[in-house]
């Protein structure tokens, strides 16, 4: 039998010349074309990130890049996955989003020298994912490229979105199963339809993403990986496409339409207060106003039911949000996180409970970090996480696969006049120590009270036997636990000595206190936002409740609460918190 690594190896270069072949064949073809109708932005970007890149700081993949006055074709990049995101174009989206002229200026200037370099096939864009991703922005933005300088021809661009059809056309079956294969197949949908004289190529690629949607999501419309963001960027690419096949006068397939009607309410499941998502399993909260406009054009009203979403529980009661993680996170999964029962709170348009997020963009040792259990807003036992992982595999950039995630995790959610109540319980830590986690929480009616108590148990007598055999290793001193609450970067919090508490104050003006009932001590200890959008992570703290389990079950009881003289409602006017009561 072949060494996987070999095999695996031989088929990626297979893969790559293959890809570089047809590249190449569809950039010799003299096509030429138009847009059917004018290009009408759709996806839009990060102002910050615009502004970075028009400074000359390129942050890709991890890694930052200063190149300030140069094009983005004039930098070497340090890795393939810098190559991949550069290639990408997503910094479109970026620069659009900044949109004044010298934004605008560096658009056109980088796309017009892209297509002289590598629109004939060369360079390492050609992957099919990466030509989908592309045409997408290319055809979103249009409008802004066109507006050429005087004297500068449209024909080269017209001509390198028709090659990128084609190429599609050839390669889009080689991309991997699953986000990859959906960003090429709805980059030839949306070109086809969008481009005089491709029409032929829309029909097998409309009944191709409709087979896939059949193949790849599960009942509430999400890809294995769990992973809130990466769904609605599925989301946005099925809704792109399905645009595009309805503008056309087409029928898109039925296990197409049916996946975008499952997947809004599953979103609006995952969404906050303030309209962005919740940051689980590698993603983040998405760019502002990006889901909620992703919603408004899918024409799909479904709120979401009762239940899990996507496997995250969710309470909401009048300006205050709690996401809970509550299922397993998938086996085997490079990205996913040890965050099971971890929270997250948000009141009106303010995060304030968070999970540190993916350092994937910091680097290998970032990324490993923020996968642990201590970088979530839960409870660790014995600083180990709650799920296992592997090391990475020999000469592979990454962080390893999570192996070991617990076997039985349970939700149980009810309402009442009272508010809104969740328990949730998993046994990751029941083989290595008898224990499972319990953690029950109560979001009152008005929204103005979170009440936890986080419960570590031996349930079963093989399980008491277990903890038991540890508490001798221990000589009695018992297993240490650490209960975090990680908070927004934003939250100024200090520690109220005289009440035995925690002062929370928001931008917005609203204060909170933290409160714990129990033998556990309390403290206000350094932490850090893992935020893709900045250039390094952000300082902030996170509110720790330690203690040690010495019986057979240890609880510990907290209240997350407004303070009194908090008006019922704000009006949270400006990023920077300026006030108004209603």
């Amino acid at each position: 039998m072949a060494n996987p690594s070999y095999t695996d190896g031989w088929h990626a270069w297979q893969s790559r010349v293959a890809n570089r072949v047809q590249a190449r064949l569809a950039a010799r073809a003299r096509l030429t074309t138009r847009f059917i109708d004018d290009p009408d932005p759709y996806i839009m970007g990060s102002v910050s990130r615009g502004k970075q890149l028009i400074s000359g700081s390129f942050h890709m993949a991890g890694t930052l890049i200063e190149a300030p006055g140069r094009s983005a074709w004039h930098i070497l990049p340090p890795t393939p996955a810098f190559h991949a995101e550069l290639h990408g174009f997503g910094w479109l989206d970026d620069l659009a989003a900044l949109a004044d002229p010298q934004a605008e200026a560096a658009a056109r200037s980088w796309v017009m020298d892209w297509i002289a370099r590598f629109s004939n096939g060369s360079g390492p864009g050609w992957a099919p994912e990466l030509a989908g991703r592309r045409l997408l922005r290319l055809i979103n933005h249009g409008s802004m490229l066109l507006a050429l300088p005087d004297g500068v021809a449209p024909e080269p661009l017209m001509a390198a979105l028709a090659r990128h059809v084609r190429f599609l056309a050839r390669r889009w079956q080689a991309a991997p199963p699953g986000l990859p294969r959906f960003e090429a197949l709805a980059g030839l949908i949306v070109g086809s339809l969008k481009l005089d004289g491709m029409q032929d190529h829309a029909p097998a690629a409309i009944a191709a993403i409709a087979s896939h949607c059949a193949e790849q999501l599960g009942k509430d419309g999400g890809l294995p990986g769990r992973n809130p963001e990466q769904m609605l960027d599925l989301f946005l690419l099925l809704a792109l496409a399905g645009q595009a096949i309805g503008q056309a006068g087409r029928i898109a397939g039925r296990a197409h339409l049916a996946a975008i009607e499952r997947m809004a309410p599953t979103l609006r499941g995952l969404r906050h207060a303030n309209g962005r998502l919740a940051r689980f399993h590698g993603g983040g909260p998405g760019p502002e106003g990006r889901l909620d406009q992703a919603l408004a054009a899918s024409g799909i009203r479904t709120l979401p039911g009762p239940g899990l979403h996507l496997g995250f529980a969710r309470l909401s009661c009048g300006r205050t949000s709690v996401i809970v993680d509550a299922q397993a996170p998938p086996r085997g999964s490079p990205t996913a996180h040890a965050s099971t029962l971890a929270l997250e709170l948000t009141s009106g348009r303010r995060p304030l409970i968070v999970n540190c997020g993916s350092g994937a963009d910091f680097g290998p040792q970032w990324h490993q970090a923020g996968r642990q259990t201590a970088s979530h807003s839960t409870l660790i036992l014995d600083d180990q996480s709650s799920s296992r992982f592997t090391p990475p595999r020999r000469g592979a950039a990454g962080t390893g696969l999570l192996a070991s995630p617990p076997q039985n995790v349970t939700a149980q959610h009810a309402s009442g006049p009272s508010g809104h109540s969740l328990i949730v319980r998993h046994d990751g830590y029941v083989p290595s120590h008898g224990l499972t986690h319990i953690r029950r929480l109560n979001l009152s009616a008005d929204g103005r009270a979170l009440v936890g108590e986080d419960t570590l148990g031996a349930l079963t007598d093989a399980d008491k036997r277990r903890f038991g055999r540890l508490m001798n290793r221990a000589r009695s001193a018992g297993l240490p636990f650490v209960l975090r609450f990680h908070l927004h970067p934003d939250i100024g919090a200090a520690t109220d000595p005289a009440n035995g508490a925690i002062h929370l104050a928001l931008p917005s003006g609203e204060d909170w206190l933290f409160r714990q009932h129990g033998g556990a001590v309390l403290s206000l200890e350094p932490s850090v936002y893992l935020d893709k959008i900045r250039l390094k992570p952000r300082a902030t703290k996170q509110i720790v409740l330690s203690g040690v389990v010495i019986d057979y079950a240890s609880q510990v009881s907290w209240t997350l609460a407004k303070t009194r003289d908090t008006p019922q409602s704000v009006r949270d006017v400006e990023p920077g918190g300026s006030l108004a009561q209603d």
